[in-house]
């Protein structure tokens, strides 16, 4: 067979392949605090993605810890155990019981989080000789925070820890303070884990009543790439869980900067060829040690199977013969029995017949009348089975006998020698065909061979010139009925006008074979005289130009000639592939089929090219490369379409602003729209910051750059920035604003001031959120 042409590994450097990454179990416990100190506030950063702790005293926060909890009942010690933030990743069958204490960017299970706080404070190393926390506390909620959700929150602290004060704030606008004068004006782009507020800053003081929110954040980002994947590949033989889609999300997705110019262009072979991501699921593949079998052991274990197949035959046939006896005893006693019938009477038959199992004489006749037949059917195949050599001179003595020099008897007998020896004559018409068959493709194979040897080069174009004129017939005929399809080509509208004849004929049609037809009407099958159709037998060929059938006849016997031509070349010709085959030719190209791309990136499916190349399927299934590729995931226009939903919500389905157009209508219509010197607008387009997680996606920045540039005025002075560090600088800005005593001292919540105004008391300052009155 000649060897594949196809060099799809040659042509291309193999891509690079990055793992599925699942969650990372922490190597060392969660670390305590040793220099805790009483009066000292704690900020508290309770984030629904993660929590982070300190003290106010430290600059960095002491604990950082996914939002998380999981219960384990220990059997044994008949205790539960409660095991917290990234302790939970320690133990791998916690995994399933991992659960959270918000719904959204709500608590919704105020239990998880008093174990939460109990795990952050003695973390923090806290301790007290009244049984009190005598610490400040500063906390972050959510903007536009409900009463019911202050209202538990204050009932935990003062009450559960008896704290002596406590204030909250908002972390994107903790996280602009920490990054800023504190007294500065700007805009704030808040991307968070369930959602993405935009807060404008005047004075270093968020303007609530103007804060924008847009229903996206890094966790509907990773569900949303989790449901393209499951679409892309529905029959991705690993599950993706949240941590994988997490973390595909972080590695490999950016903010495009032109996100229609790029998107365009994405899946040209070029541009696929450095932004195709492969990603390898993990996959274990066996490679098979067992020694394969030689030819020897093949033949031996074939012998085997024969020797087996013909025991059970034999086996087969004694318990036929078995069964074969017993029905001639019980024949040749019950036809005894019948014969005494009439010296018996017909109580005492009626017995006989009632202890063998028999209703009536009727039953037995039946019962009698089937073993007989069952016997002649058994004597017939035993007779088939044992067929000898036959003389035709002396088989059929009375074939050629006339039958009035015949008896009655030997004329019946005449008949049945006559089936006989037609039977024996049909079969050796049939083995002297199937025999001149065999030699006459014996005597071609020879011919060919013969031609082969003396002129190779003659034999391989003079196969090749008929398999390229058989091909070319296909293709008229196959344009032939595809033209059927159309009403209005010719082929149609000539295989209509038969139609319409054959219609015309029996209503008068004037044409000379209706003529003809009419004037030997009495010559119909059904002799109706206005119905001569079937007179001649040309009329019945009308039938197949209307129905298509001797094409499509044609087209399959022209398909079998080019298997066999091909079957030839690809045996003899070296320089014949599976590529240069007619099945070949008519797959499709796959650098040309978008969908090809962009689900198995610049590169050849390997399937479709051992396809190309005749590979059995069924070695094809259990290759390694392919059980291999089975578990890749190309990533490609996913990494910018999830991204791109921060500004263009109605990809995902959401009836809102994107991020450039809510903040247009906040520049230009809630505040003074001036963009030059004096105006507010203009201040504050001079400190545009990001901050959040997905502050973390490449090219986030420019984006925005970009798209404030067009619609703010030229030269207007534009400064985009993202925060020194998007996840615990909300932190660092509690930090920076607890020791700022101008800022922090007015802005708590004693104990005694929530036993007085009860939880709908609140104390507004720049960086929290405000009593709408």
């Amino acid at each position: 067979m000649a060897p594949s042409k196809i060099k799809n590994e040659e042509e291309f450097p193999p891509q690079e392949l990055h793992l599925l990454r699942d969650i990372i179990p922490p190597t060392a416990p969660e670390p305590f605090y040793e220099n805790y100190r009483e009066g000292v506030p704690i900020a508290l950063d309770i984030g629904t993605s993660s929590f982070k702790v300190g003290l106010t005293s430290a600059n960095t926060p002491n604990n950082v810890f996914d939002s998380v909890i999981a219960r384990y009942r220990d059997r044994k010690a008949l205790k539960t155990l409660t095991i917290v933030g990234n302790d939970v990743y320690r133990d791998y069958s916690l995994k399933s019981s991992t659960k959270t204490p918000f719904d959204g960017a709500l608590v919704t299970n105020w239990d998880y989080l008093e174990l939460m706080l109990d795990y952050s404070l003695e973390h923090l190393g806290v301790t007290s000789n009244n049984g009190k926390l005598n610490n400040p506390i500063i906390m972050t909620e959510p903007v536009g925070c409900p009463l019911s959700q202050r209202r538990g929150m204050y009932e935990l602290l003062f009450e559960a820890y008896q704290a002596p004060k406590v204030a909250f704030g908002i972390d994107s606008l903790f996280s602009y303070y920490a990054n800023s004068s504190g007294t500065s004006n700007g805009l704030v782009i808040g991307t968070g884990h369930e959602s993405t507020h935009i807060i404008p800053v005047l004075n270093g003081r968020g303007v609530l009543s103007q804060t924008k929110r847009i229903d996206w954040g890094g966790d509907q980002s990773q569900h949303f790439l989790g449901k393209l994947l499951a679409l892309k590949y529905p029959y991705f033989p690993s599950k993706l869980n949240y941590h994988h889609t997490t973390n595909l999300f972080r590695d490999f997705c950016y903010v495009s900067e032109d996100y229609q110019q790029e998107l365009n262009h994405y899946l040209d072979m070029d541009v696929l060829e450095t932004k195709d991501i492969v990603v390898q699921a993990p996959v274990d593949i066996t490679v098979s040690t067992e020694k394969k079998k030689t030819e020897e052991e093949l033949a031996l274990q074939a012998q085997k199977r024969r020797e087996q197949g013909k025991r059970l035959q034999e086996q087969a046939q004694q318990k036929r013969l078995e069964k074969l006896v017993q029905k001639r005893e019980e024949f040749e006693y019950y036809s005894k029995f019948k014969e005494e019938f009439p010296n018996l009477k017909p109580e005492e038959i009626s017995r006989r017949l009632e202890s063998d199992g028999f209703d009536d004489i009727e039953d037995f006749n039946k019962y009698l009348t089937s073993l007989e037949k069952s016997l002649k059917n058994a004597a017939h195949d035993q007779g088939a089975e044992e067929e000898v050599a036959v003389d035709p001179s002396s088989a059929w003595p009375l074939v050629d006998i006339p039958d009035d020099q015949l008896t009655d008897e030997q004329v019946k007998e005449k008949r049945k020698q006559k089936l006989h020896k037609a039977n024996y004559e049909a079969r050796e018409r049939t083995k002297e065909l199937k025999r001149e068959e065999e030699e006459k493709q014996a005597k071609y194979e020879a011919e060919q061979a013969e031609w082969r040897e003396r002129d190779f080069d003659d034999w391989s174009t003079s196969k090749r010139l008929q398999l390229a004129e058989l091909i070319s017939k296909y293709k008229e005929r196959a344009k032939l009925l595809e033209s059927f399809k159309d009403r209005k080509s010719a082929a149609a509208q000539q295989r209509m006008k038969n139609i319409a004849d054959l219609a015309n004929d029996e209503t008068g049609s004037t044409s000379a074979a209706s003529r003809k037809r009419r004037r030997n009407a009495t010559s119909t099958i059904d002799n109706d005289p206005n119905d001569t159709f079937g007179a001649d037998d040309d009329d019945w060929s009308v039938y197949r130009d209307i129905t298509n059938v001797s094409i499509e006849e044609q087209q399959v016997e022209t398909n079998n000639q080019i298997l066999s031509l091909e079957d030839e070349l690809l045996k003899y010709d070296p320089n014949f592939h599976h590529e240069d085959t007619f099945a070949a030719s008519q797959t499709f190209d796959w650098k040309n089929s978008v969908l090809h791309k962009f689900i198995h990136g610049p590169r050849q499916n390997i399937t479709i090219a051992m396809q190309a190349e005749g590979i059995d399927p069924e070695e094809i299934a259990n290759h390694p490369e392919i059980i291999k590729k089975n578990h890749q995931i190309h990533l490609n226009i996913e990494r910018i379409r999830v991204p791109e939903i921060l500004f263009r919500p109605h990809i995902a389905g959401l009836d809102q602003a994107g991020i450039s157009e809510v903040s247009q209508d906040i520049l230009t219509k809630h505040f003074d729209g001036i963009f030059s010197s004096g105006g507010q607008s203009h201040s504050i387009i001079q400190d545009i910051f990001i901050t959040g997680g997905l502050a973390n996606l490449p090219n986030f920045t420019s984006r925005v750059v970009n798209e404030f540039t067009a619609f703010l005025p030229i030269g207007a002075p534009l400064r985009v920035r993202k925060a020194q560090n998007p996840i615990t600088d909300a932190w660092r800005g509690m930090q920076k604003w607890a020791q700022n005593e101008q800022d922090s001292q007015s802005s708590y919540i004693t104990k005694q001031d929530y036993e007085e105004y009860g939880p709908e008391y609140i104390k507004e300052h720049g960086l929290g959120n405000v009593c709408i009155r």
